[in-house]
């Protein structure tokens, strides 16, 4: 069985005596209803009702939205489902379909006998309504597709390695030739393979790339259809459109985001939401432009800039054009696309660190940053280097006295571990240990 970072979450959440109803968000095929069935293997019933499969249960609270209630309109449905008290987990799974189930939740935390846990796809989940109707009654989880470190785990990899490999970077032990060429390698197929869960139990049993982009591609159409489906108020070809050719902005030079070079003749006002119903949806992750590289972070940022990079690197993959997927896979060439799949995958790493993500351009000159992390009391510019260049803006960056918040920075690169007194270089490997090494330095 495939270990995931839920899984350790939802002990917990049962462990809390104090517990609410919880609603675990994500994207289409991050592994949501795999995580919630295994998890209900813990109680002595559990109650799965899937909106999409069995639209029937849509009309259980026909008679109110009491426990009492609703248990007795499911019961009629299906008398083989038993309730427990205190020992019955209640599954409303495909919410989208049916988020009037929300307005329930209030009712199942004040009676507190049953434990319910809802679940959809974040493409057709208006969250806002979900939100007003179960406001103060719900825990909330966001589920992304693996991680690094889970396609560590997948690899048959324990807790006691990634320990060790985090133990490098506090101490700034570089690690041995063995450590890093095995750790790239694993680190390359992460960046190939992406991390939803069907296609890295594909990769895992075969261990070949063989349908690996097929299936990739197929996922991309499925979301394509999704959002067909479920978008509404917006033009639902320009959201398309503009899903699309992420690929295109990634391979330029700065990598910035610009509707009016989406389609001939594309203006921005036609375009308004379609990258906020994407980002809300979970399939894309924005990256804005700070306006000065300062703290605070929050509100710091030019609305009309940003990039926008795929939630995983797997659908990157599938969208790039036939012959720079080849040479991906065949000549391991990561660097590909001006570094657009280093760029993504760390992009990646930081949204599944719940880290919102900031990069800097200044107007008028070569100094840009890729993104920005923070401690306690100071800001951290990390560049991602495709090759071992110059690292000239984050020199800048830490030695100029114009930005004070600045005292050291992060170059992610295919470099060992070092530390030159102004920067630390770590692997592209290290990126998800980033912010566990920031909790180190207090």
């Amino acid at each position: 069985m495939m270990k995931r970072k839920i899984d350790l979450y939802l002990q917990a959440w049962k462990q809390d005596s104090d517990r609410k109803p919880l609603i675990v968000r994500g994207a289409r095929q991050v592994g949501k209803t795999f995580s919630v069935r295994q998890f209900g293997k813990t109680y002595t019933s559990f109650v799965e009702i899937n909106f999409v499969t069995h639209p029937e249960f849509k009309g259980i609270f026909s008679q109110g939205y009491s426990v009492d209630a609703v248990i007795r309109q499911i019961s009629f449905l299906n008398p083989k489902f038993q309730f427990i008290e205190d020992e019955t987990l209640i599954f409303f799974d495909e919410m989208q379909e049916f988020p009037d189930c929300a307005t329930c939740l209030k009712f199942f935390m004040e009676d507190h006998r049953f434990d319910v846990i809802c679940s959809g796809s974040m493409m057709g989940l208006n969250y806002k309504e979900i939100a007003s109707n179960s406001v103060g009654h719900k825990t909330d989880y966001t589920m992304h597709s693996l991680d690094f470190e889970e396609f560590l785990w997948a690899k048959s990899y324990n807790d006691e390695q990634i320990e060790d490999l985090l133990q490098h970077l506090v101490t700034i032990t570089p690690f041995s030739t063995l450590e890093m060429d095995v750790m790239n390698e694993l680190f390359l197929e992460f960046a190939v393979v992406g991390g939803m869960p069907a296609i890295v139990n594909r990769f895992i049993e075969t261990g070949n790339y063989s349908g690996i982009l097929e299936m990739q591609r197929q996922l991309v159409f499925d979301y394509e259809e999704d959002i067909t489906k479920y978008a509404k108020g917006i033009d639902k070809a320009k959201i398309k459109n503009v899903y699309r050719n992420i690929p295109f902005f990634l391979a330029k030079e700065n990598k910035k985001f610009q509707i009016t070079k989406v389609a001939a003749h594309a203006r921005s006002r036609e375009y308004v939401g379609c990258v906020e119903w994407l980002e809300d949806a979970g399939i894309v992750n924005v990256c804005h432009c700070l306006n000065f590289p300062e703290l605070p972070l929050k509100g710091n940022y030019d609305e009309s800039k940003y990039k926008v990079y795929y939630h995983d690197n797997g659908l990157l993959m599938a969208n790039l054009d036939e012959e720079s997927a080849q040479d991906l896979r065949r000549n391991k060439n990561l660097g590909v696309y001006k570094g657009a799949v280093y760029e993504n995958i760390v992009a990646e790493a930081l949204t599944k660190m719940e880290y919102v993500t900031y990069y800097y351009k200044k107007d008028n000159s070569q100094l840009e940053m890729d993104f920005f992390l923070r401690d306690t009391d100071s800001l951290i510019p990390v560049e991602v280097k495709a090759k071992d260049g110059a690292t000239v803006s984050l020199n800048t960056l830490i030695d100029s006295h114009s930005y004070p918040d600045i005292k050291y920075g992060i170059k992610l690169c295919h470099k060992n571990i070092g530390f030159n007194g102004k920067f630390y270089t770590f692997p592209y490997f290290c990126a998800f240990l980033l912010k566990r090494w920031l909790a180190t330095r207090g």
